[in-house]
Formats: C-alpha cells, structure tokens, sequence
C-alpha cells in the first residue's frame, strides 16, 4: 500500500506514522510506501525508514503531484486549529477548506478511488439559540458550529461525504476530541491549555488555566486518538455505519479533577503551579463544545474512552521520560 499523511510532522501526524511504520500493515495489507506531508520536515528519524518519504511544502502544492501517485489511503490531518482561525479568517480558509477541497479534487483527478480518514472535530458542535447543545451528543446529534474553526471542519466533513458518494473517494469523516497531554510548546488552539496545565506542572513550570475549574470537557489521550484514526481506516462501511461523521470516544471530566489528578500523579507543589486567569475568549470558545458524548458508533469499533485523567497524565510522562 502506498499511504499519505497530511499534517504529518504535527504532534498526532507524527504518532500516526511512527505506529504504522511500527505495525508495517493497514487493513491487512503490506505498507510499502508512507507520504509524510506537511509545511514542515517530519522528525528525521523517520525518514531513516526506507519506506518514509517527505513532502515538504503547502498542500496545495502537494495536490498538483498527486494525480502521479497511486495511493490507496490517505490520512488526511492538515489543519489550522481553532483560536488562529477566529484570529485570521482568511488563514482558516487557506489551510482548512481550500486544502481540503484541493487535495479532495487531486484523488478525483487521479482516478484510484483511495480510502481516506478525514480529522474532524467536535468543534463542529455548538449551542445556537434556535438549537441548545443537548447534554450528551450523540453521531445524530446536528451539528451547529459557533467558531470559524467548526464551520471549517463541519464543511470538509460534507465535502468527504460527497466525493464518497459520488465514488471519487472512500471517506470517513472522524471527529476528535481535544488530544491531552501533548508534549513541546503550546500551539494556537483554544484547547491548549488543557495539555498546559499539565505538562508545565510536571516540569516545575507555571501554567495559566483561563477557564474556571468546573469548566466541563471531553479528552481523549493520543494513544487512543491513533488509534481511532486507524479503527476508522479499516473498518468496513457497515460496521463504520455510512458516510456521516463519527465521534470517537470522549472521557468527560472538570478541569478541577484534571488537576486532582495532577495533584495525584505528581503531588501538591505541582498543581500550585497553576493558576486562574480567566480569559473570555478562551472561555466562549470552549463553552461551545460538548463535554458528554455517547460514542456507541465508536464502541462497535471496539473503541473505548479513556479510563481517567490519571491515565491522561501517565501516558505523557511515558512518553517524556523515553
């Protein structure tokens, strides 16, 4: 198989690689060749792997050579993230929608029909007047995003609906939950405090927390995020059940218990470290998204959330201490 990562020297690109190099098969067939793309060179070691090879570049560039490549799946991960898209609407624009539709445009163009998994987010949910945010979503639950970011990923979700069936691709649109903890400098989401708050701590740092701790959200580690993106790849359409979008697992918790479980994990100079500074924009944007989700769609995939924020916490100090 050849396959294509998009994104793929982002922090989940990189995981998501690293495990299908390490599993070497993809629904049951030989990998032979992985695309690593992204703005940026993907992390050297990598590339030591002769089946890795690197696109460097802006993915609308990329979509101009893939007509000359025969892939059968594509990851497709690329994606501006949710404060930087409220802060420069264009940018959003850019590297989310008309990426998206340029890459979805070069499969078509190239004929092969490959499967592709789609990183959507429950930023697609939100709570509008004339429709409240049910206390639990659900895959029935309608869409009705309130951040550019939302709108941006909820559009590709039907662009990858309708190239599937029009049978120019085989899509699968999958929605994540904020991924926590992630190691390295925060990036520009509104989530990133949640992975700030820990990480910072753990390295006897101070971290700011701009939502009050009974701010409720939905985490998933990125072990399990990985490992949904692949579910999502090999399962066939019946068991994926049709070409809306679908929730991976969420572990629901306050941003109170994420710190007892800091406390927990790491003792009580750790979680005095962080402090409350509330930020209103940080505290919208996060109002918005759901915080319960009923994955039964995910479940019959055999996935499962999370079992607590301590297992959040352990997971990233594993993965630090290597």
């Amino acid at each position: 198989m050849k396959i294509l990562i998009t994104g793929a020297a982002g922090f989940i690109g990189d995981k998501l690689a690293r495990e299908l190099l390490r599993r070497g098969r993809l629904d049951g067939r030989n990998i032979e060749r992985l695309l690593l793309a992204d703005l940026r060179p993907p992390a050297a070691d990598l590339l030591t792997d002769p089946r890795a090879a690197a696109f460097t570049g802006d993915l609308l560039q990329l979509a101009q050579l893939l007509p000359d490549h025969a892939l059968d799946g594509v990851f497709h991960l690329a994606s501006a993230v949710s404060a930087e898209c409220e802060r420069d609407f264009d940018l959003g624009l850019s590297a989310n929608l008309d990426s998206t539709r340029a890459l979805l445009d070069a499969l078509r163009r190239a004929g092969t029909r490959p499967r592709l998994v789609f990183s959507s987010s429950v930023a697609v949910f939100g709570a509008d007047p004339a429709l409240p945010l049910p206390a639990v979503i659900d895959d029935r639950t309608l869409p009705a995003p309130q951040t550019s970011y939302g709108v941006q990923k909820f559009i590709c979700e039907q662009l990858v609906a309708d190239y599937s069936r029009k049978a120019y691709i085989d899509g699968r649109s999958v929605r994540l939950m904020t991924v926590a903890v992630r190691p390295g400098r925060p990036n520009g989401a509104a989530s990133g405090f949640l992975s700030a708050i820990i990480r910072e701590p753990l390295a006897g740092q101070p971290a700011i927390c701009p939502v009050p701790p009974e701010t409720r959200v939905a985490l998933a580690s990125p072990a399990n995020t990985v490992a949904g993106l692949i579910a999502a790849f090999e399962a066939s359409h019946a068991d994926f059940g049709g070409r809306t979008a679908l929730n991976l697992p969420a572990l629901s918790l306050r941003v109170g218990e994420l710190l007892d479980a800091l406390e927990q994990e790491a003792g009580a100079t750790a979680r005095r470290l962080v402090r409350f500074e509330p930020d209103a924009a940080i505290q919208a944007i996060v109002a918005g998204w759901p915080a319960d989700v009923d994955g039964a769609r995910a479940a019959r995939l055999g996935l499962r959330p999370d079992p607590d924020a301590q297992a959040l916490i352990r997971q990233y100090r594993q993965h630090t201490s290597r």
